[in-house]
Parts: structure tokens; C-alpha cells; sequence
């Protein structure tokens, strides 16, 4: 396979084109190519006057020696095809079946790969199923009646399902267990172009059908998934789990995976008295809203509303004169922001879009990293509290009723309450109310937000608009904890392995499904698969 690299085209191209400009790279004939398919799809919008898209393209001949390679032309290359294979190589004996607890992108991807071997993994999930979890969750926008067990943080999918459903990552991926990842939300429903597009995503509406998909794949592998059921407690024995709790059983297990999300703080807590943890830094901050007609123009110009461009987004970073740093997360193009309280008496804000990303508001959050020494407290838990001390505050801004402080950005940085809206209005639910949200974050976290924001209008024009709106508060950036694991990915305490996003090893759906896959293979090295059909659930 040749593949070639920094392939740039026009906006109005078309596949023909992609085969031409290959044949020209390669100082060949269209018809030498035998196949040519997308490794990498990106654009290049530095010129506002000249939008480009810059292709990756994987291209196979005919006849391999119609070419020769030139060592002056480093854009081309011979690649071989990279499989993600796992072979069962483990030798102790499993007494009863894994269990892993959570089932987001970390305990699903687990529990996928360990099914397909033969583990027949049980799946224990606090929430509902994602169907009935949209019943509770629209209930809750509509009016305030919140369900702490069934939400924006709790159950199928994990909080990643009511986001935008971004499937990049930042880590590297040597082992291509991004690429199974991909493979699979593709298999089961997600646009194929998620493969090879820079910045892939699938929308909350999509990635719902496909994480339905990928558990009905589970269960006909042998997996079983225990919705509506809360593990409390983890037996232990001479450092070795024997079995687990939950409201209504007990379960004799040898394997326990925590997929739990960074929400999970009564888990969290049951589990600082049984293992190593610690607490760990994370973000908090604001939901900023501007038009996404503005955020086009101000990355396309004139080219802003071109059918093959769709909505504009951005990422921006600031180091700040207090020495902090501030940026943009989890940016949502055409999007809204979403009302995702999973305890009574807290506010908490995320951001979410639908595949297609047609919605007025553009919105991400701007927050500054925080730290164990801002905490002021001892104990692994102390970030907990930490956050649940700011979104309590914010719940009290808002009236008591779950509707969110909001602030437009002139008032923000002149510490006082908004009185009425300009040309932008917050797409929050269940309601907003007029605050200073200076009484709901900390100084630091707000001067660096000031700053911040100033400084993002500096690179993107409008962004520090006086009418941009502040939504507070943004607090579950990612776990404030981290459950400690050793080289062979087991907690303190043998047979249990800290996975994904809420034990402190990932970001994001990615880097959490990943983070599962990379569990499962542990795993698969260490133990043999299961024998015995009959093994009690």
C-alpha cells in the first residue's frame, strides 16, 4: 500500500479529483490505481481566501512496479496494513465470571473485547438503559425533577452520550486500539467517515443508536448487562477480592474492572475505605455561548456556510499572569448546553450536539486547571468536595430550582449581575437566572477566565463579545480522583483493575475506550477464559 500525504484540494472537489491529484503525485495513470481509499481528512482554513482540505490518501496498484519510489519526495510511502489482534494467552483459572461496574465507553469496550474471547463478562450499571434515561433526563430540562440515578452522568453510555460525541484523542495510539475503536462505533452504526476525518465525531443522537449496538454484540458474545443496579461493596480477602455487593445480590467474582464514571461519588467513597487512591488535579469554570454564524465567519470568512466546510470550531490556551493556564473544553459546534446535575442540591453544566450540528449557539467550556493544594483539605475525596462546594453555590444563584447562574461577559468582568441579554441567549434547561458568577467559582478561577477570554478574542474575532453568555458552573471536567493500579494494571488490592475516565486514566470517550480495551487485555493475558456455561450470574 503507498501512501500519500499532504494532498491539497479546493473546496468544490470531488472523488475524481482525488484520483487525479493521486496519479499526478505519483507520475503515473489514473488507471494504473487499483483502489484508493482516505487514511486522513483534515482542512486547512490559515487562508480565509484559499480553504483548503488536506487529504492523507492510501492508494494500491495494478502492478506494484509501475513505481518507484523517490527518495526526494518524503509525502510518499510504503505502508503495511496494521490489524488489532489479541491472542488469548493466560493461564489462571477463573473460578466465576468478571464483572466490570460502569458502563460507558471504558466498561463497554471492556467488556466487548473480553465477551469476543470467551470471559462472558457481567456488566453492572447503575442507570438506565439509554432509552429510559431520555425519558428522565428531558423530564429533567423540562421541569427540575431530578433522578440521581438516571441523568446526564448515570447510566448506558456514561456522560459521553449527551455530549457531542468527539472520538479524537491526544494520546498516541501505537497499538491501534483507537482504530478497533473506531472500526467498531462504525460496524455498529456510526458514519464511516469517522475513520479518517480529523476531528470525527457521531452527535449525541447518533452515538446513542450505536451504544445499543455495540451492547446488544456484548450480550449475543456471552456478556450480561445488569441495568438499574448499584454496586456497594467489594469483599476482600489477604489482599485478594473474592466478591461484590449490589442492593439486591451478591457475587462471587474474581475479576473486578471499576469503569465507573467521575461522577460516581458514593462509589468513590465506599472505595476509599478498600484501596489506594488519590486525589488528583482537574478543571472547573463556565459554559461560554456565542452565535455559531459568528465562530464561521470568523474561521471561514467569506467561505463561512459552504456546504463541504459544516460548523466551525475551536481550541484555545492561555497561560495567565497568575500563572495559570485557561482553555477551551469540549467545544460544541451548533450545539446546547446541558443541564447535568446527578446529586440534589448542585448545578452542573456540560455542552452536547447533534450529529448534524444545526443549532443556533456554539458553546465549550472555559476552565482553569485546579490542583490538590487549591483543595485545602486532606484525603483522596477532597476534590470531591471541592466541586460540590461550587455547585451548590451555583444551584443557590439560581433560585434553588436547577436553573443555572448565567452572566454576559461584560458584566462577568466587571464582577456584577446582567440584566437582560443582547443578541445571544443561553440554550441552558430547565431555566437560567440572572447572577454574578463570581459568587458561585473562586477569584483565580475567574480572573484567569477574564483574562482568558480576552486573550481568545485576540485569535478569534468576537469571542470576547460583551454579550457572549456565562453559564455556570462547569465542574466535571474529569475524575477528581485517581484509584492508583500497578505495571500489571491492578489496584492495591489483587484482581480489581481501575479503569477509564472515573479512576483517573482517561479524558473523553476515546481515550476511555481505549483505556477499556487496554484493561481487557490485561486480563486476557493473565486469566483463561471461561469453560463453564453454567457459572451462576
Amino acid at each position: 500500500m503507498i501512501r500519500i500525504q499532504q494532498v491539497k484540494l479546493p473546496l468544490n472537489h470531488n472523488e475524481v479529483d482525488l484520483w487525479n491529484k493521486a496519479a499526478e503525485t505519483l507520475k503515473i495513470k489514473k488507471e494504473q490505481i487499483k483502489s484508493l481509499s482516505i487514511f486522513r481528512k483534515s482542512i486547512d482554513a490559515r487562508k480565509k481566501n484559499d480553504i483548503l482540505f488536506i487529504y492523507a490518501l492510501d492508494v494500491e496498484l495494478h502492478n506494484d512496479s509501475d513505481i518507484k519510489l523517490s527518495k526526494r519526495n518524503n509525502n510518499i510511502s510504503v505502508v503495511e496494513p496494521f490489524n488489532y489482534e489479541i491472542e488469548t494467552t493466560g493461564d489462571q483459572p477463573l473460578e466465576n465470571r468478571p464483572v466490570i461496574v460502569g458502563c460507558g465507553p471504558a466498561g463497554l469496550f471492556c467488556a466487548l473485547l473480553l465477551a469476543e474471547k470467551g470471559y462472558e463478562p457481567i456488566i453492572i450499571e447503575r442507570g438506565k438503559k439509554v432509552k429510559d434515561r431520555i425519558k428522565d433526563i428531558d423530564k429533567f430540562w423540562k421541569d427540575g425533577t431530578l433522578n440521581e440515578r438516571s441523568n446526564i452522568q448515570f447510566g448506558e453510555g456514561g456522560a459521553g452520550t449527551f455530549s457531542d460525541g468527539k472520538l479524537n484523542t491526544l494520546i498516541k495510539d501505537r497499538s491501534k486500539r483507537g482504530k478497533r475503536v473506531l472500526e467498531e462505533f462504525v460496524e455498529a452504526g456510526a458514519p464511516e467517515e469517522i475513520l479518517y476525518v480529523n476531528k470525527p465525531h457521531v452527535g449525541t443522537d447518533l452515538l446513542r443508536e450505536v451504544l445499543v449496538n455495540i451492547r446488544r454484540k456484548v450480550i449475543r458474545l456471552g456478556g450480561t448487562f445488569r441495568f438499574e443496579e448499584l454496586v456497594t461493596d467489594i469483599c476482600v480477602k489477604d489482599n485478594d477480592l473474592y466478591r461484590i455487593e449490589t442492593e439486591n445480590d451478591i457475587i462471587d467474582t474474581d475479576v473486578l474492572v471499576l469503569a465507573i464514571g467521575h461522577s460516581a461519588r458514593d462509589t468513590f467513597e465506599m472505595l476509599s475505605e478498600k484501596l489506594e487512591m488519590e486525589a488528583k488535579p482537574f478543571a472547573i469554570g463556565v459554559r461560554i455561548e456565542h452565535h455559531q454564524s459568528m465562530i464561521n465567519e470568523a474561521q471561514y470568512g467569506e467561505m463561512a456556510g459552504h456546504l463541504n466546510l459544516g460548523p466551525a470550531d475551536y481550541k484555545f490556551v492561555h497561560k495567565c499572569k497568575n500563572g495559570r493556564s485557561v482553555y477551551t473544553f469540549c467545544m460544541c459546534p451548533g450545539g446546547m448546553v446541558t443541564g447535568s446535575a446527578s446529586e440534589k442540591g448542585g448545578v452542573v453544566t456540560n455542552g452536547m450536539s447533534y450529529y448534524d450540528r444545526d443549532l443556533e449557539n456554539a458553546n465549550s467550556a472555559i476552565v482553569v486547571t485546579v490542583s490538590p493544594t487549591d483543595f485545602k483539605a486532606e484525603g483522596p475525596l477532597a476534590g470531591v468536595e471541592f466541586q460540590r462546594k461550587f455547585e451548590q453555590k451555583a444551584f443557590e444563584l439560581g433560585g434553588g430550582n436547577y436553573h443555572a447562574p448565567v452572566q454576559l461577559f461584560k458584566d462577568f468582568a466587571e464582577k456584577k449581575p446582567s440584566k437582560s441579554f443582547g443578541e445571544i441567549y443561553p440554550t441552558y434547561r430547565p431555566g437560567s437566572t440572572f447572577a454574578n458568577l463570581w459568587d458561585c467559582l473562586p477569584a483565580f478561577v475567574c480572573d484567569s477566565i477574564v483574562e482568558g477570554i480576552t486573550a481568545f478574542g485576540t485569535w478569534l474575532t468576537g469571542f470576547d463579545r460583551p454579550d457572549a453568555v456565562l453559564t455556570g458552573v462547569e465542574t466535571r471536567t474529569s475524575s477528581p480522583v485517581r484509584i492508583t493500579r500497578d505495571d500489571d494494571l491492578q489496584s492495591s488490592v489483587k484482581g480489581i483493575f481501575p479503569c477509564g475516565e472515573g479512576s483517573g486514566y482517561a479524558g473523553g470517550i476515546m481515550s476511555a475506550a481505549i483505556d477499556g480495551l487496554k484493561i481487557a487485555e490485561q486480563i486476557i493475558k493473565t486469566y483463561k477464559p471461561i469453560k463453564d456455561k453454567s457459572i451462576k450470574e
